[in-house]
C-alpha cells in the first residue's frame, strides 16, 4: 500500500512539531536554536571551601565526560585515600541518576541534592563534591560545576608525592588558552551540534567544532607531546573525555562527522598516548557510553537501538594502539 504524500507531509510537521518540545525538555536552546548549558546551582565553591570539611566524596556517572574529567584528575592525581569515589547508575525512564544501594538514607541523586538544601527545581548533576559529614553533621555539597570542581581536585594535596600538578604556573596562560577554546567550540561544541534545533545552528556548532580540532592538530605537531608542550596539564585531561567517546557516540549520534578522527594524525596519536597513562583504562565504559547516550536520548535515537562496538575499555585500547597508523 502506497502512502499518500499528504500524510507523509502531515506525521512529518507533527514529529518535528514533537521533537521541538522534547528537546526543550532535554537541552535547552536560545532563539536562534544554538544549545545552552544550564548554569551549576552549586558553583563557586573553591578550595578554601574545603578547611575543616573532613571527609570527602567524588560522585561521578560512567557516561557523563564532565563527571569523566573529574575522575580523570582524581585518579591522576591519586586521591583514593583522601577522597572516596562514588559511581551512580543512570535511570532513564526516570531520567535521573540513582544509587546502587541508598546513600545518606538517598535512592537518587535528586533526593541527596534536596537533603543538601538544592532548590526544588535544581537539576542534580554529576561529578559533585561533597562533604559526607560526621556525626550528626549532614552532608553537604562543596561544588558541581566541573571546570571549578577539577580545580579544587588538582590543588588537594596528595598522598603521592609523584601525582602530577596539572595546573603549572608557568604554564596557566597556554592552558587557559586551550581551556577557553575547548569549553565552547569542542567539549561543549558536540554537545551543540547533537541538539541543534536547526540547520543553521548545527553549521555554525559543526564548522567551530572542526575549526579548535585543527588548532589542537596544529599545535600538537608544531610542540607535543602534550597540548602545552612537555608535560601533562589540565589542558589534555579536558580534551580526553571529548576525543575518546567520538566514534563511540559524537560521530554517529551528534552528526559530528564530517571528518574521521584519524584524519587529525597527531590527535590520534595524542589520544592512545592519554590512554596508556596509568589508571585511565579504569575509568573509561564504552558500551556503557552507547547505552546511555542511545538508549536514553530518545529525540536523537527514538528506535532506542544502540549500536554495537567495544564492551570494555581494554578492547576500546586495543582497537585505538591497533589503528595507530591507519
Amino acid at each position: 500500500m502506497t502512502v499518500p504524500p499528504a500524510f507523509v507531509a502531515t506525521a512529518r510537521c507533527l514529529w518535528q512539531w514533537e521533537w521541538q518540545r522534547l528537546m526543550a525538555g532535554l537541552a535547552p536552546a536560545d532563539r536562534d536554536g544554538n544549545f545552552q548549558r544550564r548554569p551549576s546551582e552549586f558553583a563557586g565553591a573553591g578550595l578554601e571551601s574545603l578547611q575543616g570539611a573532613g571527609r570527602l566524596q567524588l560522585i561521578v556517572g560512567r557516561s557523563c565526560p564532565w563527571a569523566h574529567r573529574a575522575w580523570l584528575v582524581w585518579r591522576l592525581r591519586q586521591l583514593e585515600p583522601s577522597v572516596q569515589l562514588l559511581i551512580v547508575e543512570p535511570d532513564p525512564k526516570a531520567g535521573r541518576w540513582v544509587f546502587p544501594e541508598p546513600r545518606f538514607g538517598c535512592n537518587s541523586l535528586a533526593e541527596l541534592y534536596q537533603l543538601c538544601g538544592a532548590k526544588s527545581n535544581a537539576r542534580a548533576t554529576v561529578p559533585l563534591l561533597l562533604h559526607s559529614g560526621d556525626g550528626l553533621q549532614k552532608a553537604s555539597i562543596i561544588n558541581n560545576e566541573s571546570a571549578e570542581l577539577i580545580e579544587i581536585l588538582n590543588y588537594l594535596p596528595s598522598p603521592s608525592n609523584g601525582a602530577p600538578n596539572l595546573l603549572p604556573s608557568q604554564r596557566l596562560v597556554d592552558i587557559n588558552h586551550w581551556l577557553n577554546l575547548m569549553q565552547h567550540d569542542i567539549n561543549d561544541g558536540v554537545y551543540r551540534c547533537g541538539f541543534a534545533r536547526n540547520q543553521a545552528a548545527y553549521n555554525r556548532a559543526e564548522v567551530a567544532l572542526f575549526a579548535g580540532l585543527a588548532q589542537l592538530e596544529e599545535a600538537l605537531l608544531k610542540q607535543g607531546p602534550w597540548l602545552c608542550g612537555g608535560e601533562l596539564t589540565m589542558a589534555d585531561v579536558r580534551l580526553f573525555p571529548t576525543l575518546i567517546r567520538w566514534e563511540q557516540v559524537y560521530a554517529p549520534l551528534f552528526r559530528c562527522s564530517r571528518s574521521p578522527l584519524f584524519s587529525f594524525p597527531a590527535l590520534w596519536a595524542w589520544r592512545a598516548r592519554f590512554c596508556s597513562l596509568p589508571g585511565v583504562v579504569d575509568t573509561c565504559y564504552p558500551a556503557a557510553w552507547r547505552r546511555d547516550y542511545f538508549g536514553a536520548l530518545f529525540p536523537l535515537n527514538p528506535s532506542l537501538i544502540v549500536p554495537a562496538g567495544p564492551s570494555s575499555s581494554e578492547e576500546l585500547f586495543a582497537l585505538i594502539q591497533a589503528t595507530m597508523k591507519p
